[in-house]
């Protein structure tokens, strides 16, 4: 130290010096000096020049004293110290000195020596792997190595900078240097990380928080078998017959730097010292990173020694986001979620606890989310902060839609231990951080990632990988910073006989226990196995007795001892109570939670000296001991059912508890192990090798994710998504070991060529597995029904072909528990000889059903596991044990993911079974014992006789609880067992079918909950049903939804209602089955049979008026010079030509059938003519629907009739009523079906009601809506009148294109002459349907699964053209323009829908009021609902109408109310949310057929295109009901009453007679006899 300080003072008072000293000879004579005292003549004048040359080069460098001082010890050795001391005394001189001389000679000379020694060594460099070469020349050759880089590096820049490179020889010139050096660092920041010229630039940048004093040493390493093996100095071996024995010494910690000081909590603002109360300081890795980590955003990577404090580090992130979201004292706790990834539930665990308390003061919830823990939506929305495993955060972010919100609002992604990517669990890690970064992009939101991890050797990769600024916000922190030293020590225990190894091993480990105890440290002993905890206690307590030492052993007597002695007597666990008097104890998650708690707080006071425990409490429990000992290194893993290696990160972490950072200078980590595997370790804990990425393996389950979910579509976004994977970057920095040619990485730097073959291989695997569709030809990946079950269930591609091959709808309960025993996800699960006895008795005694396979087979042992986990068996192996529990894990999710499949495939009785299966093996519990077992309240007794006694439920349900108690010989519980019967959840259901056409039928279905509700038993929310239709005699599902029952609904017993249409063939079956099953109860189901007997089916259709094909008719056949002038086409369409004679010049009553767009306002007008020109002196009625199309007509015919033809067209509506006069004096009146029965009520009193002599009933098939009553009363009025008055008056009726059109015409009382019912195919511009289903039961979510493809159908059907979606809410417009917005965002032209000029988009956003449109409007998208201005929509009618905005997302309203057509129509969802009922309802048909007849503009197109987007299970009925013309039922009866009694006040009923009278006029009348 002393010698920094000197530097120090020195440096400070430089003009001291007496100059004649530091001339130019300093330097010389200095080296001079130390060269004779190492070296011979002949080395001596090689080495002069270039040691020179080098410390002049260190001296002119930039770094501080310290770190030269270690740098030049590195080179010069011991014997260099008074040079060190001289060098850096007169530092500054003698670079000065250097820098006015001129030029140098020195690199010459160097180059010259260099050479010498390459002659004369010229062996081969390869071949043989060491070179032998002398320290000096080792010395030599990294000299020249440096120069010739810099020189090159030089050579380069002059290159670049234009000046003649390599002309003359190159000058050594030291402010040169420096500048270059500097020059080095700035560029350093803005090349790519992932330039060419790797390997030689790691050495070349320096980052600042980068603290490796590997990397320094990396540089004079030698090499060993290819690999870079250097133990650090100081290193002790020892080598007997027994063992061999490697200690590698503690290392000083490292010195403080002057530019370091420590945070103390005092000083943050008032959030911080909240969250850190209790805490003095931060420790100096937290204050070297809290800068970056409190008050910035950057991505930080940060490598640190374990106990180094990361936790905390994590906690100033946290704070940093909270304060982000801190108003006004005030936390905005809804704008952000914190999600915390931790690898291990245990640890997982351990962290909410940690946060919870820390940020309690806050107000912040904490949370867990794991496999142990799930949480409701509700909980996850009312928490800030989530802490979760990988495999979790991975389903959820999977389900992207599920929890939209949630993944949206994550502002800050904390991944733990990151060196995790290298284990199997790595590519989990990976698809996380790749979906995050492309969410980022794509939504441009901030999500900062902060990754922390155990040093690791290419921190930078990572960095790279998690998009981390290697200058800012990566750290890493070597061994150095440990808070205590940590001493390694290596045996390697040399016998290749098990037992004897065994033996030597326990030998070794007792010895080492001995020399801890005795110096008076605790120790922990690691093991791997929870038996052998006990074993090794044992057999060191009976070596201690044996050779007559356990009196170190013994605890210390005294007052806390005798206390400790009580508690520990208490403790149920024999082996705890029989340990601890000679000092010992054990500890593994085996153990009940009290017993863990003693052990632990026993020996954190001291009364043991040796806990023996396995891993876990190296994770989930922060022990610290002075010494620790892995004794042993082959751990067997439940996952690769062998025994493996210890996994590094376990040592670390088992390590990181040596050294208790309050009492002990240092630590001591002790591995034993075999002497094969010492190499390894060693290797392993001075972390030689890069970790790889694993992601190649699960690549196929990966892609199927994110095309599940949406992100990737087509192989060019797969080939981006790759490039966000840490799988790319070592691809890059190592392509052998993927299987890269070198060639072929330098003609394909990028690799997207390699990228492209990788996803396409996988995409065509995928598509043989049936778990997407990949069109080669396109590139166009799209998912199936079965890649989603497999995305959301975490099945494996290899498992999902299993299940295609073996799996079909008729296999039994065995036959099931034999396929999913074969999935992939146990093929690590072995069979091993010393179980086989065991497995043998747990076949004979719990397995109820056969077990293929048998003993021998590893699926065999997974099957017989599985149904031992269900029959609750007792196992002893421990392997066994954990076998069972990661089998039955597995097992459960596997079963549930098949009966999925299987619901899917529509297969009923699998699908039942397979339900069933998965509650018997989350209950644990056989289908054929008694659904009470499910309560454990009931002792197992009365159970047993419940069963014998063969009492089911339904027997139990109507005995009185007296009864009960007799039966079971135990009076006071048939109170209990009532109880527990009633609070089986069940339901009844009650079904009422009508027939809609012959084919389809629409069932009503009340469900009314039956049981009593128990929060203790069901929870807070609800209890979840799965109801289905089955047809027994074809074995197919028609039917399937998912359903809540609520709690309020269970408590106020109050019915439910579902809607739904299934089919029906003929000749008619005999009856269908609805099948109601509880998601999570045993023998909660119910049935309902819906017969057949007695439909009656309507009679069939008479078929549709064909279209004939006639030539156009000119407009000139009106015969009228004022109505051709009105018209701005030359001929009629076919649809028109052919009504035209009926129209014009006749006086029959029309109904007209069509699609929408077939030109039937024409029709409509051509009828008014008809009465212009013949009863001028009467009036037409015309009578739309809603006030919005009445707006439309009257917009037109305004212009069109009163202005040009001079007739009076007057509105009649709740908005606009005219008086009396006005009314009169019409011609034409609009108005809608409500008003006008309100008018014509007193038909007998109002004249001109009398007058009017044409009555046209626009969208006449809304008969069958809520207001359909109100135009079949009006028609039925109208005929009425007209038979009253003897004036008939013509009824024209447009629709369209119906099934049933011969009923209403015979209502409407119309020839065959009048009818016109053309197919709906008959448009004038012909439509494409596209058709998608989209899983999900719930409505939101699934309205966002639909944005990526509505997005994706505007770019393949409509590019260019005007694009029309539909939507079912104002807030739907909102959220779907916005989410396209950021589609768009990704483009390479992102205002490609927008096609006027920007500024002049400016002007008009300028005049908009509502905010999102102004955002919206600017991308081109329009939108248009009710609760706009009217002048916005106005404006954005006009500017969708003249193509400035291409796409308009509209609530459904707009398709009836404005006529725009469009190239494309997107129907985005077809239910809309019903305030009256509270829930999501479908759109009447009639409005989604409305919507699809805008697509197509007749004037432009040849062809219109419709996507309809859907519900799966809606799918099959809006195919057959677009093609197949819908019937029109009457919906009179329910309101039959009110207009009876409008008949009678208005005096047209006055008898009973008379009423049978009217009701006959009606429609509803027809229906009744056609469809009873």
């Amino acid at each position: 130290m002393n010698l920094v300080t000197e530097f120090y003072l020195d440096h400070s008072t430089p003009d001291l010096k007496p100059v004649e000293k530091t001339n130019d000879s300093l330097l010389w004579c200095e080296v001079e000096k130390y060269l004779n005292a190492t070296l011979n003549e002949v080395a001596k004048a090689t080495r002069m020049e270039d040691l020179c040359c080098t410390l002049y080069d260190m001296l002119a460098s930039v770094k501080s004293g310290d770190e030269l001082q270690d740098e030049l010890f590195e080179l010069l050795g011991p014997d260099g110290l008074e040079l060190i001391e001289k060098l850096l005394q007169n530092r500054i001189t003698i670079v000065d000195r250097f820098l006015n001389s001129s030029n140098d000679h020195k690199f010459q000379a160097l180059q010259d020596s260099c050479k010498k020694i390459l002659g004369e060594n010229a062996k081969p460099n390869y071949g043989c792997q060491v070179t032998i070469q002398s320290e000096q020349e080792k010395q030599l050759m990294k000299q020249y190595r440096r120069e010739e880089k810099r020189i090159a590096r030089r050579e380069k820049k002059a290159g670049e900078d234009g000046e003649i490179a390599g002309e003359g020889p190159l000058c050594f010139d030291p402010k040169e240097l420096r500048l270059h050096r500097e020059q080095a660092l700035m560029n350093a920041r803005s090349v790519p990380i992932l330039s060419r010229q790797r390997d030689t630039d790691v050495e070349k940048i320096r980052y600042p928080h980068v603290y490796d004093s590997q990397a320094e040493a990396m540089k004079t390493s030698a090499f060993i078998a290819g690999a870079k093996m250097i133990l650090p100095e100081g290193i002790q071996r020892e080598n007997n017959k027994m063992y061999e024995e490697v200690k590698i010494p503690y290392s000083e910690p490292m010195p403080i730097g002057f530019e370091e000081k420590p945070v103390y909590i005092q000083d943050l603002d008032e959030i911080g010292q909240l969250a850190f109360k209790g805490m003095r300081r931060l420790n100096r890795i937290q204050s070297i990173v809290f800068e970056t980590a409190y008050n910035t955003n950057e991505n930080m990577l940060i490598c640190a020694p374990t106990g180094a404090g990361k936790t905390n580090i994590a906690m100033l992130t946290v704070l940093h986001e909270i304060r982000q979201h801190f108003q006004q004292g005030v936390i905005k706790k809804n704008e952000f979620k914190i999600v915390y990834v931790a690898p291990m539930k245990a640890l997982a665990a351990e962290m909410t606890n940690y946060f919870s308390k820390r940020l309690e003061p806050l107000g912040i919830v904490v949370k867990e989310l794991t496999g142990d823990m799930q949480l409701s939506k509700n909980e996850i929305l009312r928490t800030q902060m989530l802490v979760t495993t990988p495999e979790k955060w991975d389903v959820v972010t999977r389900k992207s839609v599920g929890d939209v919100a949630l993944s949206q609002i994550v502002k800050l992604l904390i991944l733990d231990e990151v060196h995790l990517l290298h284990e199997d669990r790595g590519p989990v890690l990976e698809s996380i951080v790749a979906r995050t970064l492309r969410q980022v992009e794509s939504t441009q939101s901030m999500i900062r990632i902060l990754g922390l991890s155990a040093t690791l050797p290419n921190y930078l990769d990572v960095a790279t990988f998690l998009h981390v600024n290697p200058c800012i916000g990566l750290f890493y922190f070597d061994g150095r910073f440990r808070p205590v030293p940590l001493g390694q020590t290596f045996l390697g225990v040399k016998s290749a006989n098990k037992v004897q190894q065994l033996n030597n091993m326990d030998e070794v480990c007792y010895e080492s226990v001995l020399k801890q105890v005795k110096a008076g440290h605790q120790v922990m002993v690691f093991v791997h196995a929870r038996n052998a905890t006990v074993r090794t206690a044992m057999s060191l307590i009976e070596r201690a007795k044996n050779n007559g030492q356990i009196s170190y052993f013994l605890p210390t007597q005294g007052p806390e001892y005798g206390h400790a002695e009580k508690q520990v007597q208490k403790s149920r666990n024999k082996q705890v109570r029989e340990l601890f008097p000679d000092g010992f104890s054990i500890h593994h998650a085996g153990m009940l939670r009290q017993d863990r708690n003693l052990v632990e707080s026993l020996f954190s006071n001291g009364h043991i000296k040796v806990l023996v425990c396995t891993a876990t409490l190296a994770w989930g429990v922060n022990l610290p001991a002075h010494a620790v000992i892995i004794k042993g290194t082959q751990i067997y893993a439940a996952k690769r059912g062998s025994f493996v290696d210890l996994g590094i990160l376990d040592v670390m972490q088992i390590f990181g508890r040596a050294g208790r950072p309050q009492f002990d200078k240092f630590g001591e980590g002790i591995i034993i192990t075999t002497h094969d595997k010492l190499s390894h370790y060693l290797t392993l804990l001075t972390q030689q090798n890069p970790i790889e990425s694993q992601f190649l393996e699960s690549l196929a389950d990966n892609l199927n994710a994110e095309i599940a979910l949406g992100t990737v579509t087509n192989v060019e976004e797969a080939v981006k998504w790759i490039s966000y994977t840490y799988l790319y970057v070592r691809m890059r920095a190592n392509p052998l070991v993927y299987g890269i040619s070198h060639k072929a990485y330098q003609i394909d730097p990028t690799l997207a060529k390699h990228r492209e073959q990788l996803v396409i291989e996988v995409g065509r695997k995928l598509d043989k597995a049936r778990m997407i569709r990949f069109e080669e030809r396109t590139g166009y990946f799209s998912s199936t029904d079965l890649g989603r079950t497999a995305s959301h269930y975490y099945i494996k591609y290899n498992t999902i072909e299993t299940f295609n091959e073996l799996f079909d709808a008729h296999k039994t309960e065995s036959d099931i528990f034999a396929i999913v025993s074969k999935a992939e996800e146990f093929d690590q699960i072995k069979v091993r000889e010393e179980e086989i006895e065991e497995l043998d008795a747990l076949l004979n005694n719990f397995c109820e059903l056969s077990a293929p396979g048998g003993v021998e087979n590893s699926y065999g042992k997974i099957n017989i596991l599985l149904q031992t986990y269900i029959s609750r068996g007792e196992m002893d192996s421990f392997s066994l044990i954990s076998d069972s529990a990661y089998v039955a894990q597995n097992a459960a999710r596997i079963v549930r993911a098949l009966f999925e499949i299987a619901l899917r495939k529509r297969w009923p009785a699998m699908t039942y079974r397979l339900l069933n299966l998965s509650k018997v093996i989350d209950k644990r519990l056989w289908g054929w014992t008694s659904p009470l077992r499910q309560f454990s309240v009931l002792p197992p007794h009365i159970l047993t006789r419940l069963e014998e006694k063969n009492l089911t439920v339904d027997k139990l349900k109507d005995m009185r609880k007296d009864e009960i108690g007799h039966i079971l010989h135990h009076v006071n519980i048939g109170l209990k067992v009532k109880q527990c019967v009633h609070q089986i959840p069940s339901v009844t259901m009650e079904a009422s079918i009508q027939p809609i056409t012959r084919t389809v039928l629409r069932v009503t279905l009340s469900i009314c909950p039956d049981f009593t509700w128990n929060d203790q038993v069901h929870g807070t929310v609800g209890e979840p049903w799965w109801i289905w239709v089955e047809d027994p005699t074809n074995d197919h599902i028609y039917h399937s939804e998912y359903f809540l029952v609520l709690k309020k609904q269970v408590i106020s017993k109050e019915a439910q209602l579902l809607v739904f249409t299934i089919p029906i063939f003929e000749p008619l079956p005999s009856q269908y089955y609805i099948r109601a099953v509880s998601d999570r109860w045993l023998g909660a189901e119910a049935v309902c049979i819906i017969n057949f007997q007695h439909l009656i089916l309507p009679e069939r259709h008479p078929p549709h008026t064909e279209l004939l094909d006639l030539q156009p008719l000119p407009v000139t056949a009106l015969g009228c010079e004022a109505y051709e002038a009105l018209y701005n086409f030359s001929h009629f369409n076919p649809v028109q030509t052919q009504i035209f004679h009926t129209l014009y010049h006749t006086d029959c009553n029309v109904l007209l059938g069509a699609p929408t767009g077939s030109g039937k306002t024409v029709a409509a007008e051509l009828a008014i003519f008809r009465v212009f020109n013949k009863y001028p002196t009467s009036k037409a009625v015309y009578i739309a629907p809603l006030k919005a199309l009445v707006r439309e007509r009257m917009d037109d015919w305004k212009v069109r009739i009163e202005e040009k033809l001079g007739k009076k067209v007057i509105e009649l509506t709740g908005d606009v009523t005219p008086d009396m006069k006005s009314i009169a004096k019409a011609d034409l009146i609009v108005t809608t079906p409500e008003k006008w029965d309100g008018v014509s009520r007193s038909w007998q009193n109002r004249n001109y009601v009398k007058q009017v002599t044409i009555l046209i009933i626009d969208e006449i098939h809304l008969l069958g809506e809520e207001r359909g009553p109100v135009l079949e009363v009006i028609v039925s009025r109208t005929n009425f009148i007209s038979s009253h008055t003897e004036k008939p008056v013509r009824i024209v009726g447009l629709s369209t294109a119906l099934a049933n059109a011969r009923d209403l015409a015979d209502w409407l009382n119309i020839r065959q002459m009048g009818l016109f019912n053309f197919r709906p195919s008959v448009r004038p511009v012909p439509l494409e349907v596209h058709i998608q289903g989209f899983p999900g039961q719930h409505y939101c979510p699934r309205m966002a699964s639909m944005n990526k493809p509505t997005f994706q159908a505007i770019r393949s059907h409509s590019p260019a053209k005007p694009v029309l979606i539909f939507v079912s809410s104002r807030r739907q417009t909102r959220l779907t323009a916005l989410e396209l917005i950021a589609f768009l965002a990704t483009e390479e032209d992102p205002k490609q829908w927008l096609n006027m000029d920007e500024r002049e988009m400016e002007n008009i956003i300028g005049t908009i009021r509502d905010s999102n449109l102004k955002l919206t409007l600017a991308f081109g998208i329009g939108m248009h609902h009710a609760g706009l201005h009217e002048r916005d929509r106005k404006t954005v009618e006009e500017l969708f109408v003249n193509c400035k905005v291409q796409v308009l997302i509209a609530t459904s309203t707009l398709a009836w109310g404005v006529n725009f057509p469009a190239h494309l129509v997107i129907i985005k969802g077809t239910e809309y949310y019903d305030g009256k009922t509270r829930r999501y309802v479908d759109f009447p048909i009639t409005d989604v057929l409305q919507m699809m007849g805008r697509a197509g503009r007749p004037q432009f197109d040849d062809q219109g295109k419709a996507v309809i987007l859907v519900h799966d299970i809606k799918k099959d009925f809006y195919k057959k009901f677009l093609y197949e013309p819908f019937p029109v039922e009457s919906s009179l009866l329910g309101v039959l009453a009110d207009h009876l009694n409008a008949e009678i006040a208005g005096g047209t009923i006055t008898s009973k007679q008379d009423a049978m009278d009217y009701i006959t006029w009606t429609y509803f009348f027809r229906r009744l006899i056609m469809n009873p």
